[in-house]
């Protein structure tokens, strides 16, 4: 497979799970473990509109990584916020977490996907140009 589709069917891939995430699990509340995540992280009195933002704000986050567009600010962004957020939860919630503390795990794979996908295949391409 050539790097420019591997690149692109990655991209796809990971704004997937940025909108199902999102959109199922926060903005339509499939998923009341995430709200209950944020009560126990930020505080129940607003839980449910700050779920909800969550969801709108990761579904601009595959919006974004859809766009193109500063690519690097976007892959760092996303890595920082995925360590930052399973972080917390590991410490805080690890009880609500689908697989406990082992979440941990798919997060940095989750990482290792973002940082292969932006740094090492985008430089591929660059270099093949």
């Amino acid at each position: 497979m050539r790097s420019k589709t591997r690149h692109r069917l990655i991209s796809i891939f990971i704004a997937f799970i940025w909108i199902a995430n999102g959109l199922f699990c926060k903005v339509l509340n499939l998923v009341p473990r995430h709200q209950q995540i944020v009560a126990r992280i930020l505080g129940n009195d607003y839980s449910k509109i700050l779920t909800f933002i969550i969801g709108l704000s990761e579904i601009g986050m595959a919006i974004w990584i859809l766009s193109g567009k500063y690519p690097r600010l976007n892959a760092v962004t996303q890595m920082f916020i995925v360590a930052s957020m399973n972080a917390l939860e590991f410490f805080l919630a690890p009880d609500l977490l689908l697989w406990g503390k082992a979440n941990a795990i798919f997060a940095l794979m989750f990482i290792v996907l973002i940082y292969y996908n932006d740094f090492y295949i985008r430089k591929k391409i660059a270099l093949q140009k």
